[in-house]
């Protein structure tokens, strides 16, 4: 069999797999030759009855699902949910000769404008900076009550006020770590604390319905744009990244905000969810023209009008 058939490649310098021979590892690619390993060592386990195989083979299905994951939460191209309820996030939308990828797909965008929305109706305080730190730890804990979290996670999104905003959170019980805030705050990577959301744990109703591929798919699309670099170097206000959220969440497939061609969004209810007063939310909108985030804007007729940059249609949600 040819070796670029088996995912590998020859040069001089000898022959290599494909995708170690790239500046970034393939995840895509490396996804399917551990989905490819599973099925071999699964069939070698039916042969034989080994139950070792077996094991290899379910070891294998985990390696391939946590690859998948990467590749969601690194942007770009992404795989199809292995359980067939997610088509390939390819967009919609041609700009010159290319198809414009998309983060989410459709029935993944729907999902992801029921956390904003449960955020906006759940957060136990309306202060902006709360709301952006209620939204990141609901989306780790989305599913089971429990996510791990680092205080890295919290300053990437308040750089100046997480130890703050994460006291009141715990003050108020809505968040129980296993410590204390500053040992949340001062835990990495490689050690995480698993924080407690009591009003999303199983025994109480559950507001969501995703698995584990679409929540880490929200969260890395949530990072994206909250994370964008040229907001970023704007330094824009919490308030203004979550208008950034908002706009994104509610785009249709050309760009533009709202489900009709002329209709916009409600500007009372991107309002509420910003935690601005309707007469405001003009004044951040023109801070994302000058991030380069929206092309256009108004908020004439109570609406919010406008149209997402190119560079932004990646994060579109589509309505």
């Amino acid at each position: 069999m040819s070796p670029a058939l088996c995912g590998w490649s020859s040069s001089n310098s000898g022959t290599r797999p494909c995708h170690l021979q790239r500046t970034e590892p393939d995840l895509a690619l490396l996804a399917g030759l551990h989905e490819r390993k599973a099925r071999a060592f699964a069939w070698w386990a039916d042969v034989s009855g080994d139950g070792a195989l077996r094991h290899e083979a379910k070891r294998a299905e985990k390696v391939a699902q946590t690859t998948r994951e990467m590749h969601a939460n690194r942007g770009g191209q992404m795989v199809g949910d292995p359980a067939g309820n997610d088509q390939l996030a390819v967009g919609d939308r041609a700009v010159g000769n290319q198809l414009v990828e998309r983060l989410l797909t459709r029935p993944q965008a729907v999902h992801a404008r029921a956390v904003l929305d449960y955020v906006a109706a759940h957060s136990p305080h309306p202060e902006a900076e709360v709301r952006l730190a209620v939204l990141r730890l609901t989306l780790r804990a989305a599913r089971a009550g429990t996510g791990n979290v680092t205080g890295q996670d919290l300053t990437g999104w308040l750089p100046d006020d997480a130890e703050r905003v994460l006291q009141r959170l715990v003050t108020g019980g809505w968040l129980c770590p296993p410590g204390t805030v500053a040992e949340v705050m001062a835990s990495r990577s490689e050690d995480p604390t698993a924080v407690t959301v009591p009003t999303l744990l199983p025994t109480q109703p559950r507001p969501f319905t995703f698995g584990k591929t679409t929540r880490a798919r929200i969260s890395g699309w949530a990072q994206k744009v909250v994370g964008d670099r040229k907001l970023r170097k704007k330094k824009l206000g919490a308030a203004t990244r979550l208008l950034v959220l908002y706009t994104a969440a509610h785009a249709r497939p050309d760009g533009r905000l709202g489900h009709s061609e002329d209709g916009g969004l409600n500007l009372d209810q991107a309002a509420a969810f910003t935690a601005l007063p309707p007469e405001e939310v003009a004044e951040h909108a023109g801070l994302l023209i000058t991030a380069d985030w929206l092309a256009e804007t108004n908020t004439a007729e109570g609406k919010l009008r406008g149209q997402l940059t190119e560079r932004i249609l990646p994060l579109r949600g589509l309505l």
